[in-house]
């Protein structure tokens, strides 16, 4: 996610903890619908397009953040 920014993700990782909760947050959500898609955890369709769309809320969240830290 956000390869360009490697270099700012690494950084806000460290330095701000709300951040790396976002982002961690993001990455648990992933591997659980890629988990759930590929049957290995049971759940309903509603339930992964739920899941969908607060992983997209938080990649939105870790977007802006990147982007207020790369104008300051």
């Amino acid at each position: 996610m956000f390869s360009e920014y490697r270099d700012q993700i690494t950084q806000l990782k460290t330095e701000d903890p709300r951040f790396a909760q976002i982002f961690d947050d993001h990455d648990a959500l992933d591997a659980k619908i890629k988990r759930m898609e590929a049957h290995a955890e049971p759940a309903t369709h509603l339930e992964i397009e739920q899941l969908k769309k607060k992983k997209l809320h938080l990649k939105d969240e870790v977007y802006a953040v990147l982007r207020k830290a790369m104008a300051a």
